[in-house]
């Protein structure tokens, strides 16, 4: 017969899959979120079960506390604003579900774009918003974790849905239409056609490359705007977009670009009118050794 830590375990295991997608959603970061998921873990253990009625709600609401912690630990540390080349980490997925569970896991799953600009609310805003709108969880609930009144707490979600609403670019909805936008940027990208590069991407298109603080040159993060700039970029990292694959990166297709058996980059895009509006591009090497591909 299983001991009471055993079960306490077992009964945390049900909701470790909700918790890091809790976690991964307040923190941009898979690395982080696992650490988020198991603090939240070590504090379970610490209070036990007897004084808890709802047990998931409860691991929710300390997870995002944590969370709320580590944002603010960061605002604090940062002198400057979020530089406007940072990309979250991506979760990486095959285009068709091999596992139906695992599939049902990301039907919500939230996009790159709308990661960054989750980075830009702040700290007890991306809270308030990310547990209430998409978790349901009450304000009354969240208000202790932000220390204000309930009222306070709609305020600040309020306030953090018009931010998103507002910034977070319109994309194409359907992953085929997606797909074949993207085919078509690879195929003139392999091809060398500057003229083809140009007509598939938006004239306002932008450009967000994360290489991480250590990589400079040309092969640096940098932010570039216009199709006429973004496509001689395109063709100057033609290689890589031979060496990419289509995959699912968040909830929408994407490229994975192995070179020598290592990611070299993830790629997600932003598509509208069968365009591409934005790209963001994560070639950090450190990070990308964390991020959960299939390679």
């Amino acid at each position: 017969m299983a001991d009471e830590g055993e079960l306490l375990a077992e009964r945390f295991e049900e909701h470790r899959g909700h918790l890091k997608t809790v976690a991964y959603r307040m923190l941009g970061s898979l690395a982080e979120a696992e650490d988020a998921v198991q603090e939240a873990w070590l504090r379970l253990g610490r209070t036990g079960t007897g004084d808890i009625g709802n047990l998931g709600g409860w691991l929710t609401t300390v997870t995002g506390r944590i969370c709320l912690d580590l944002l603010r630990s960061r605002a604090a540390r940062r002198e400057q604003p979020m530089d406007e080349t940072f990309v979250p980490d991506p979760v990486i997925r095959p285009l068709s579900p091999v596992d139906p569970e695992q599939e049902a896991l990301h039907t919500d799953s939230v996009g790159v774009a709308m990661l960054v600009v989750l980075e830009t609310l702040e700290p007890d805003e991306r809270l308030a918003f990310v547990l209430h709108d998409m978790f349901a969880v009450p304000f009354d609930d969240i208000a202790p974790v932000v220390e204000r009144s309930p009222a306070a707490t709609r305020q600040l979600a309020s306030r953090a849905r018009r931010r998103v609403r507002d910034a977070t670019p319109s994309s194409e909805p359907d992953p085929d239409r997606q797909k074949r936008v993207l085919e078509a940027f690879m195929a003139a990208a392999r091809g060398g056609d500057f003229e083809a590069l140009v007509a598939v991407l938006h004239p306002d298109v932008v450009l967000r490359a994360d290489a991480g603080a250590l990589v400079r040159g040309a092969a640096g993060s940098r932010t570039l705007r216009g199709a006429k700039t973004v496509a001689e970029s395109a063709l100057l990292f033609a290689r890589y977009t031979a060496a990419a694959r289509t995959v699912l990166v968040n909830d929408a297709p994407g490229l994975l670009s192995v070179v020598d058996g290592r990611v070299h980059s993830v790629m997600s895009v932003t598509v509208t009118d069968d365009r591409i509006t934005g790209m963001y591009i994560l070639s950090d090497p450190d990070r990308l050794e964390r991020v959960e591909a299939l390679t």
